[in-house]
């Protein structure tokens, strides 16, 4: 059995050594000081096997070019090369909409969306809706509603809810809860994130 792990190992190309030495990174990542991040960051990429490919995408209306791991998941890309860490790492299998993002307008799970597939397209996170101190009416329709309690997934419950009523799916309480059917609140607050999207809808459409 140790034999056939290892033959899979060394055929998909990836050795303990650099799961390892990639789990070190990233968390090295979160505790160094700002001044030394970038070089842990340097570390990490360092650690990714595999072909590169480079991708010039729009990411919050600014332009970015990266080298990145092909294999990469935007999740991955937005949190660790970007730093954009609003958007959360839920159950990592696109079941709990914990991670949405918008892709071209469209929301994508993006820990099921390869990295390399953003080239050429925008992509719009939680960190790009406000406007400078002006919360996007969908993020201000949640504080009022208190729709939200422990907060881990309402960045995911917002994207979601913003292409809700974009799409022309706020026509009723029903037709809301069917499309954010796919973000999971654990604490419950369903009552207030369906009151948070009816506002908001008011407000978006008008």
């Amino acid at each position: 059995m140790e034999d056939e792990r290892s033959e899979t190992t060394q055929t998909c190309g990836v050795t303990r050594r650099v799961v390892l030495a990639s789990g070190a990174g990233a968390a090295a990542a979160s505790i160094l000081p700002l001044e030394q991040r970038a070089q842990a960051q340097q570390q990490f990429a360092r650690a990714e096997t595999g072909q590169t490919v480079q991708v010039s995408a729009n990411v919050n209306g600014r332009p970015v070019i990266l080298e990145i791991d092909s294999r990469a998941s935007l999740l991955d890309l937005l949190r660790e090369r970007r730093e954009l860490t609003g958007t959360k790492k839920g159950c990592d299998h696109g079941q709990c909409g914990a991670c949405t993002v918008h892709l071209d307008g469209r929301p994508v799970s993006s820990c099921l969306t390869l990295a390399a597939k953003i080239d050429g397209r925008q992509v719009t996170t939680i960190e790009g809706l406000a406007e400078g101190a002006d919360l996007h009416p969908m993020q201000q329709a949640f504080i009022d509603n208190d729709a939200l309690q422990c907060g881990y997934c309402t960045p995911g419950q917002i994207m979601s809810a913003v292409a809700c009523v974009t799409g022309g799916h706020a026509t009723s309480p029903d037709a809301i809860r069917e499309f954010m059917s796919g973000n999971i609140c654990r604490c419950g607050a369903y009552v207030g994130i369906l009151a948070a999207v009816q506002q908001a809808a008011k407000v978006m459409e008008g």
